[in-house]
């Protein structure tokens, strides 16, 4: 009769566990691969437009090309052409990258866990399924739901929402 309600409860448990993962790993797909897109086109303002560095270089190597041969007349250097060894990127643009890169790695972390999730539930079921005595199964049961309680597996499980939803709140900040 305990084995027979204990099986029962932990089909119940592991199913919940597997629908709750399956859900967190399709948007957490889906969510990380939008907010790597924006990464990637936001990550360009954070290094100097490669088209001004070679304006730049390439107008010095003019000047010095002209300031050499003294019978060509020497055109104005563009005063709108920086140095890009000064460049540095904008207070903004650094916090929208950091805030978009923080919301990445928790995405992926909440992946990782829902996928760890996943594995753990398929080897507790198998584990703890009918091949032994039911004195033994029993046991093993028992040891299975300590260790679950003891590593606060429910508590990872309802956590992993809140982990998600706290990068969602990191991207839009970063919008």
């Amino acid at each position: 009769m305990y084995l027979e309600r204990a099986e029962e409860e932990d089909k119940r448990m592991v199913e919940s566990w597997k629908g709750d993962a399956d859900g967190i790993l399709v948007f957490t797909g889906l969510f990380s691969a939008t907010v790597a897109t924006f990464i990637g086109i936001s990550y360009q303002n954070l290094t100097p437009n490669s088209q001004d560095t070679s304006a730049f270089y390439l107008a010095h190597v003019y000047q010095l090309y002209a300031a050499s041969s003294s019978e060509t007349p020497s055109l104005p250097f563009p005063p709108a052409l920086s140095d890009p060894s000064t460049f540095s990127p904008s207070a903004s643009v650094v916090w929208v990258n950091t805030l978009w890169f923080l919301s990445l790695v928790v995405s992926l972390a909440c992946a990782l866990l829902a996928t760890l999730l996943q594995q753990w539930a398929r080897r507790y079921l198998r584990v703890t399924r009918p091949r032994y005595s039911p004195h033994r199964r029993a046991r093993i049961r028992a040891y299975f739901a300590e260790g679950v309680e003891r590593l606060r597996l429910p508590w990872v499980v309802e956590a992993l929402p809140g982990l998600l939803h706290t990068s969602v709140f990191l991207f839009f900040a970063g919008l």
